[in-house]
C-alpha cells in the first residue's frame, strides 16, 4: 500500500464541509492518491460580473438623469443671474440719483427693488445647487472609470462567454471525478454520530445531485404511514434542530430506503409497489409508476422488516431499486431506473436472498449487501453490475447503536448515511482505484 495516507478517507466535520482523501496501488506497483472535491454548479465570478453589469448600467442611468438635471438647471439659472444684472442695475441707479429723481420716480424705483428683493435668496440657492451639480457629475465620472477598470480586470469576457467556459470546465471536472473517483470498497470507517433524535427507525440524507454550497438535510422518522418530511437549511441547523421547514407528502411512504436526487424525493408509496418522485420545490408529484412484480407490504423485507421491501439509491451513475420479485424467488433484484420516468432501464438478479441482508448501498454501480441489521456486522456481499458477477467479501464495521434500519450512500460526499437505533451516523468509506488513462490496453 502507499505510504502516509494509504487507504485513508478523512472527515474533517460537518460545520467545515467534507474534506476526503484516498490512495490506492495500481497494479503496476506505483502508488496513486486522489483527491474528490465536490464539482460547483456555478462559477463565483459569475455573480460578481452580473452584479457589476448591473451597477455599470444604474450609473450610466444616472449620468443620463444628471444630463437632464443640469441642463434644465443651466436654464433656470441663466434667467435668475439675468435678475441679479437687474438688481444691481436698480441699486445703482438708486445710489446714483442723490435727490435728481422726483419723488415719485424714486419711490417707483424703491419699490421695484423690494419686489426683487426675495430672488436674491433664490440666486444663492441655485449656485450652490450648481456646484453641488458639478460636484456630482464629477463623482459619476470617477465612478465609470472605476467601474470599467474593474471589468477590464476581470477580463474581456461577457458573463454567457463566461457561464459557457464554467459549464465546459465543469463537465470536464464531472468527468475527471468520475474517473478517479471510482472504485471497489475496501474498507469503512468508525462511526460519527451526528444526531441522536427520533425514533428506532427513519432516514435522513442530502441531495446527491445539488451543488457543494446546498448543504440542505431531509429528515423521515418512522418506517410506515408517515407523510412529515423536515427539511433543514444546513448539516449544522440539523445538528441543532433549527432552521426547517416542513413538507407534507401527499402519499404516506412505506419502509426508510428514501433517496433525495436533483431536487426530488423518491419513496415507495404505502402498501403498494408504487414508486413515487416527489418535488420538493413545487411540493407536488412529478410522477409515479408501479415497479413490475415488485413485492411490498413486509413480502420481501430486509431481516429488521420495517416495510423495507423497496430501497432507492443514488452512486455515480445514477438512480436505482433494490426489491425483489416472486419471479425471483425473493432473491435481490437491482434496476436501473430513469428518474424522469421511472421506467427500469435494466434489471440484474443477484441471486442473494433479500431477507437474508441486514441492508444495503450502491457505489460505482456495485450493490455491497451487510449480513446483519444487529450488533458485529459486516459487507458480506457484492455484486457487480457491469460483469454480472458476484463476491463474498469481508468488510468490517462498527455497528455502534446495534440496530441498522436505513444504509444509504452519498456519492457527493463518499459516505455512508445511516439510521441506527434513533441515531444519525456517517461513516467514510475507502475505495481501491484501478485508473487508467486513455488508450491503454
Amino acid at each position: 500500500m502507499c505510504p502516509g495516507l494509504a487507504g485513508q478517507t478523512l472527515f474533517q466535520s460537518p460545520e467545515e464541509g467534507w474534506q476526503l482523501y484516498t490512495s490506492a496501488q495500481a497494479p503496476d506497483g506505483k502508488c496513486v492518491c486522489t483527491a474528490v472535491i465536490p464539482a460547483q454548479s456555478t462559477c463565483s465570478r459569475d455573480g460578481r460580473s452580473r452584479e457589476l453589469r448591473q451597477l455599470m448600467e444604474k450609473v450610466q442611468n444616472v449620468s443620463q438623469s444628471m444630463e437632464v438635471l443640469e441642463l434644465r438647471t443651466y436654464r433656470d439659472l441663466q434667467y435668475v443671474r439675468s435678475m441679479e444684472t437687474l438688481m444691481r442695475s436698480l441699486d445703482a441707479r438708486l445710489r446714483a440719483a442723490d435727490g435728481s429723481l422726483s419723488a415719485k420716480s424714486f419711490q417707483e424705483l424703491k419699490d421695484r427693488m423690494t419686489e426683487l428683493l426675495p430672488l436674491s435668496s433664490v440666486l444663492e440657492q441655485y449656485k450652490t445647487d450648481t456646484r453641488t451639480i458639478v460636484r456630482l457629475r464629477e463623482e459619476v465620472r470617477n465612478l465609470s472609470g472605476s467601474l470599467a477598470a474593474i471589468q477590464e480586470e476581470m477580463g474581456a469576457y461577457g458573463y454567457e462567454d463566461l457561464q459557457q467556459r464554467v459549464l465546459a470546465l465543469e463537465a470536464r471536472l464531472h468527468a475527471c471525478a468520475q474517473k478517479l473517483g471510482c472504485g471497489k470498497l475496501t474498507g469503512v470507517s468508525n462511526p460519527i454520530t451526528i444526531r441522536a433524535m427520533g425514533s428506532r427507525f427513519g432516514s435522513w440524507m442530502t441531495d446527491t445531485m445539488a451543488p457543494s454550497v446546498d448543504s440542505r438535510v431531509w429528515y423521515m422518522d418512522g418506517y410506515y404511514k408517515g407523510r412529515r418530511v423536515l427539511e433543514f437549511r444546513t448539516l449544522g441547523d440539523f445538528i441543532k434542530g433549527q432552521n426547517f421547514i416542513q413538507h407534507l407528502l401527499p402519499q404516506p411512504w412505506a419502509g426508510t430506503g428514501h433517496v433525495v436526487y436533483n431536487g426530488s424525493l423518491f419513496y415507495n408509496k404505502y402498501q403498494s409497489n408504487v414508486v413515487v418522485k416527489y418535488h420538493f420545490r413545487s411540493r407536488s408529484v412529478l410522477v409515479q409508476r408501479s415497479l413490475p412484480g415488485a413485492g411490498y407490504n413486509n413480502t420481501f423485507p430486509y431481516s429488521w422488516g420495517g416495510f423495507s421491501d423497496m430501497d432507492f439509491m443514488v452512486d455515480e451513475s445514477g438512480l436505482w431499486a433494490v426489491y425483489t420479485t416472486n419471479q425471483n424467488a425473493g432473491n435481490i433484484v437491482v434496476s436501473r431506473l430513469d428518474p424522469h420516468t421511472l421506467e427500469v432501464m435494466r434489471s440484474w438478479d443477484t441471486g442473494y436472498p433479500k431477507r437474508s441482508a441486514g441492508e444495503a448501498f450502491m457505489i460505482c454501480g456495485v450493490l455491497y449487501v451487510t449480513n446483519s441489521h444487529l450488533a458485529g456486522a459486516k459487507v458480506y456481499f457484492a455484486y457487480f453490475t457491469n460483469t454480472s458477477s458476484y463476491e463474498y467479501t469481508d468488510v468490517p464495521f462498527h455497528n455502534q447503536y446495534s440496530h441498522i434500519s436505513m444504509l444509504d450512500y452519498n456519492p457527493r460526499e463518499r459516505a455512508l448515511y445511516t439510521w441506527n437505533n434513533g441515531h444519525q451516523v456517517l461513516y467514510n468509506v475507502t475505495l481501491f482505484h484501478v485508473i487508467s488513462t486513455a488508450g491503454d490496453p
